[in-house]
């Protein structure tokens, strides 16, 4: 029984890894999605210096996540890494991009133009990457004796491309908001403007999503519609109706703080609803959590080790945010 209670710890500590990185470098990656509407290379440097002490230490969660699946969930990782290599790969790929122009931009004038291509594109492909390796998932991954036996292109499909789409949008969505929180002035308006059309198409997307996931899988549709998960099919578009209100009522009293709560508020309850179309799979339909988990004692070993490293991420990840809290002043850079 025990062993049985620590697989489920591990699948929490994972989800709570992955959903700090998707709400923290999300909207990371909706500033350099922003980037082709800024209107001169003034806003693009005080877009990139609301993001620049934080971006780096963002993507540790993205570490935790990948680095607890392999390794306590091995069947899991061995399964779901071949299938989305391909993905996985190119949103690296754009990270590394992304990371190599918050140096170089700095460093240059003449090349300055490349590197703002190369911090949007970076964004871009990371942000559709992440949303295909999404869908792919929640559609399902072919298994069988517990190894991979679907093809290469399995993962490029109408709904993983939908999901791509729906995750890059809501991203932007969460960079305009945090730099409506984060900047004054004429820029912070013009985000609050790209706040709206980005907001209404999110929501659009993840009507889209929410309706046509329920179908991919017998089991998704139950999980949803029969009692007591169906609670939750009440439960979740309230508070998603909550948080819609709250970011556009935000939007248009020019708040600051409001609307990117609420834009966090609506990943977070995205990201539940997926939890709850999954469980108690960790790759749909086709492997439980707990027959994906390692040994027992791999298990114990493991979760030692992260209940000290875990609080220390946690109070760094705090203290970094609380340390660079307040509006960005144009007239100062990171380096």
């Amino acid at each position: 029984m025990f062993g049985l209670e620590l697989s489920f710890i591990w699948a929490g500590i994972i989800a709570l890894a992955v959903l700090i990185y998707v709400i923290l470098d999300g909207f990371d990656l909706g500033v350099g999605l922003l980037f082709p509407l800024s209107k001169d290379e003034g806003e693009r440097d005080v877009m990139m210096n609301s993001v620049a002490p934080i971006w780096d230490g963002n993507e540790t969660w993205l570490v935790l996540g990948g680095g607890g699946l392999f390794a306590v969930f091995p069947l899991a990782y061995a399964t779901v890494m071949p299938a989305l290599y391909m993905p996985i790969i190119l949103m690296l790929l754009g990270l590394v991009f992304r990371g190599v122009a918050f140096e170089y931009r700095w460093r240059t004038i003449r090349g300055k133009p490349l590197w703002d291509i190369s911090f949007f594109g970076g964004s871009l492909v990371a942000s559709m990457c992440q949303g295909i390796a999404l869908g792919a998932l929640v559609q399902g991954i072919e298994i069988e004796n517990r190894a991979y036996a679907g093809g290469w292109w399995d993962w490029l499909t109408p709904f993983s491309v939908l999901t791509g789409f729906a995750v890059t949008v809501g991203y932007a969505m969460l960079g305009a908001t945090w730099l409506n929180m984060k900047l004054e002035g004429r820029i912070q308006a013009h985000m609050r403007r790209l706040a709206w059309p980005f907001a209404i198409a999110t929501l659009v997307f993840m009507g889209l999503v929410s309706l046509w996931t329920p179908f991919l899988n017998d089991a998704f549709f139950g999980r949803w519609f029969a009692f007591p998960t169906a609670i939750f099919s009440i439960l979740v578009p309230g508070l998603v109706a909550a948080a819609i209100y709250g970011l556009f009522h935000g939007l248009q009293r020019h708040w600051d703080l409001t609307p990117f709560l609420c834009a966090l508020a609506l990943f977070v309850l995205g990201f539940i609803g997926i939890g709850i179309s999954f469980y108690p799979y960790i790759v749909p339909s086709s492997l439980t959590i707990v027959e994906a988990a390692a040994p027992d004692s791999s298990l114990k070993f493991a979760l030692v080790g992260t209940l000290v490293l875990l609080p220390m991420i946690l109070s760094y990840t705090i203290y970094t945010y609380w340390v660079f809290r307040g509006k960005i002043d144009p007239e100062e850079g990171y380096h």
